[in-house]
C-alpha cells in the first residue's frame, strides 16, 4: 500500500512540477525572488553571489512543497512519518529591476526516503547550498540511524559557461563511524583527472601512510545543472 501511495504521490509531484515549469517559462522575469516560490511551497535555503560575472548579486534557492498529502506513515524503523514533499533548486540572475530564472533542478532529495526510512535529511547537515568564487556548490550529507556505519558527503560544483551551468567538479568522502577510516575522491571534469585518497582516520593518526592515487576518467561527462539527479548516487568512471 505504501509503495502504491508513493507512486501516486510521485506522479502528482511530476505533474505539479510540469505545470510550475510551464508557468515559469511564460514569465521568467519577476521583480522579487519571492515571486518564484509557488503557493504552498516554502523557502529552505537562500544564498547570494555573482554567478555570471556581471557584478550583480545573483541568488540560488532551495524550495519545498508543503502538501500534507506527501507526509506518509512509516511502519518501519526510523521516523514514524516521512516527509516526501518534492524540492526544487532555483538559480536567479539579478537584473537591474528584477530577477530572471537562469536554471532549475527538480531532482533534489526529499527530507524523508521511503526506501531508506532511517536516512536523515541529506540537506539538513553541513553546507547544502553555497556560492563561492563565482561557482555554485550543492552539498549532500548521508547519515543513517540504522542499517549502515558509513557517513557519506557529496559536493557538486557548477560553473556558468556557454549559457548554462556545467558540472565541473565532484567531491565525495566516506567515514566509517566504528573504525574512523576515511576515503576521499575528487573529480575534475575539465581535465578528467581523479584524485583518490585513503589511509586517513578520524579517531587517531593512521598507522599507515596516507595514500593518494591519481587516475583518469574512462568516460567523458557533460552535465548541465538541470540534468543532475541529486537524489541518485552517481558512479563516475
Amino acid at each position: 500500500m505504501l509503495k502504491q501511495k508513493i507512486g501516486c504521490l510521485l506522479t502528482t509531484c511530476l505533474l505539479a512540477n510540469t505545470l510550475i515549469n510551464a508557468a515559469w517559462a511564460k514569465a521568467e522575469t519577476k521583480a522579487g525572488y519571492q515571486a518564484f516560490i509557488p503557493h504552498n511551497w516554502k523557502l529552505l535555503e537562500k544564498v547570494q553571489g555573482d554567478l555570471n560575472g556581471d557584478g550583480q548579486a545573483d541568488l540560488a534557492l532551495i524550495i519545498e512543497n508543503t502538501s500534507p498529502e506527501n507526509i506518509v506513515k512509516n511502519d518501519s524503523l526510523g521516523s514514524p512519518e516521512l516527509n516526501l514533499n518534492p524540492r526544487k533548486l532555483l538559480v536567479l540572475f539579478k537584473k537591474p529591476q528584477a530577477y530572471q530564472l537562469a536554471a532549475s533542478n527538480d531532482f533534489l532529495p526529499s527530507e524523508g526516503d521511503a526506501e531508506s526510512p532511517c536516512l536523515a535529511d541529506p540537506l539538513a547537515e553541513g553546507e547544502a547550498l553555497a556560492i563561492k568564487n563565482g561557482l555554485l556548490k550543492i552539498g549532500l550529507h548521508y547519515w543513517l540511524s540504522c542499517g549502515s556505519w558509513y557517513v557519506t558527503n557529496h559536493l557538486y560544483t557548477f560553473r556558468y559557461q556557454d549559457q548554462s551551468f556545467k558540472l565541473i567538479g565532484y567531491d565525495s568522502n566516506d567515514f566509517h563511524r566504528a573504525s574512523g577510516d576515511i576515503t576521499e575522491r575528487s573529480i575534475n571534469f575539465l581535465t578528467g583527472k581523479v584524485k583518490s585518497t585513503s589511509g586517513k582516520n578520524e579517531f587517531a593518526e593512521s598507522r599507515q601512510p596516507v595514500k593518494t592515487e591519481w587516475t583518469k576518467l574512462k568516460n567523458k561527462y557533460s552535465l548541465n545543472l538541470e540534468q543532475v539527479k541529486f537524489n541518485e548516487h552517481y558512479e563516475f568512471k
